[in-house]
């Protein structure tokens, strides 16, 4: 350990393990350290013993008839992919795609007035779903036209609307959508965490949905794909992408302080043993001092026996609650995969319910998600907070990512994979494109 590097990265999350991948590649020497056993960090797929100790309990108290630990492959955080989303890009970009098996989430669900409805995967069903009237279905028609049509370039797509200066709530006024419809669009659609987004420009939202329905398109039961062997098989395969280009990892290393000269980072020290480099990379974990709290997320993990109800058996969903089905601020999400994806044995199946914190008892809050699974076998309850740096790292040269949100999807990681590597490189991320087959 004790050699020079030109970047240190501390914690195996999916946003450091990207980091690493990409600058290995570019022949950067990167050394990369975990103070846990597993690759993942938070974004960690975790065997039932390791889920049981994470959560303070003792091998002692697994029941029997979950099976074999290591038959489980349990996320700590409910993301899915969106099948043409940026994290795809980065996967068929950097060749990560020939470490992974990619499987399909079957359907995408929305709860309304105490049931839960499936979101319209295509025209049709747009105009035979129970979600909405005659008369707001042909308004969704054609708002979804509009989305459909619009280009920057051409004004007769426009409509008269200006997708930066005009807030979505304006949109929605132009083609006449009530509430319901709205919440159908703003929280299934466009996967929004709340309703600040009505007072602000269009663009984004419009943006979201169009990616909705691209990754639908691809597919066609949902737009949301999946990692065989869980959410871990992630960050590995970019940490194998590392490697591969001479990366250096290690496991299992505590990391006992960054090392300082004049303020800024100049390596690390794990016992007696140190590393230097020019730049450091870390989760916010190993810099406690140099981050702050912006909420708290709670998530409940459950092992099912069964697949959601009202769901037709479906083997793999997700579910939207949106904030105003509950009188809350925040969405409710139901993340649900099983043996299909080879994270659980034949039978079982795994869901995570989670959302915002607004109150002093966070697991009250999940509760109507919890409801909606019906029975439950075991349940883990975590509560975590999410933090992100104060500073942008370039002054002390250590560049913080920021903890997994509440989204649904990866989209945000992307996000902070561009903007850390922006400040350490002054430079845009721009990965080559792959041969067009590979995007078949």
């Amino acid at each position: 350990m004790n050699e020079n590097y030109d970047i240190i990265i501390l914690g195996t999350g999916l946003t450091e393990c990207i980091l690493s991948g990409v600058f290995s590649a570019q022949g950067n020497k990167v050394l990369h350290i975990d103070k846990n056993e597993y690759y993942g960090g938070e974004s960690a797929s975790l065997d039932l013993l390791q889920l049981y100790k994470k959560c303070g309990k003792s091998e002692a108290e697994v029941p029997a008839d979950l099976g074999q630990s290591r038959d489980y492959k349990i996320d700590l955080i409910p993301k899915f992919m969106m099948a043409k989303g940026e994290i795809v890009g980065f996967l068929t970009k950097t060749d990560v795609t020939r470490y992974l098996d990619i499987r399909q989430i079957s359907g995408s669900y929305v709860y309304k007035d105490g049931t839960i409805l499936k979101l319209p995967a295509d025209k049709m069903e747009a105009l035979s779903t129970s979600l909405l009237d005659v008369t707001e279905k042909h308004r969704l028609q054609k708002f979804l036209e509009f989305v459909q049509n619009w280009k920057d370039d051409v004004e007769s797509t426009h409509q008269g609307l200006d997708l930066d200066s005009n807030t979505m709530l304006k949109v929605y006024e132009k083609f006449q959508l009530g509430a319901g419809t709205q919440t159908i669009i703003g929280h299934g659609l466009a996967l929004h965490l709340d309703d600040q987004y009505l007072h602000k420009p269009a663009r984004k939202t419009i943006e979201n949905i169009t990616l909705y329905f691209a990754s639908l398109a691809r597919y066609g039961k949902s737009p949301y794909i999946y990692p065989r062997y869980g959410l871990g098989d992630l960050p590995q395969s970019f940490a194998r992408l590392a490697a591969v280009h001479g990366g250096t990892y290690m496991l299992n290393t505590p990391v006992d302080e960054i090392l300082y000269e004049d303020g800024v980072a100049i390596g690390v020290r794990s016992g007696s043993e140190t590393a230097m480099a020019k730049q450091i990379i870390c989760d916010p974990s190993y810099a406690t001092n140099k981050v702050k709290s912006v909420c708290k997320v709670v998530r409940a993990i459950c092992i099912l026996n069964h697949p959601i109800p009202d769901t037709a058996e479906a083997d793999s969903v997700q579910i939207v609650i949106p904030q105003n089905e509950l009188s809350r601020k925040h969405d409710i999400y139901i993340a649900s995969v099983s043996s299909s994806h080879s994270v659980c044995p034949e039978g079982k199946y795994l869901a995570i319910v989670s959302t915002i914190v607004e109150t002093e008892d966070p697991e009250s809050e999940i509760e109507p998600g919890l409801r909606i699974l019906g029975p439950i076998r075991e349940k883990f309850v975590l509560v975590s907070e999410l933090k992100e740096p104060e500073a942008d790292g370039v002054k002390d040269k250590v560049y913080i990512s920021k903890s997994y949100d509440a989204t649904s999807h990866f989209e945000t990681v992307c996000d902070d994979v561009k903007s850390i590597y922006k400040r350490m490189t002054g430079k845009d991320l721009n990965l080559p494109e792959k041969k067009a087959e590979e995007d078949n």
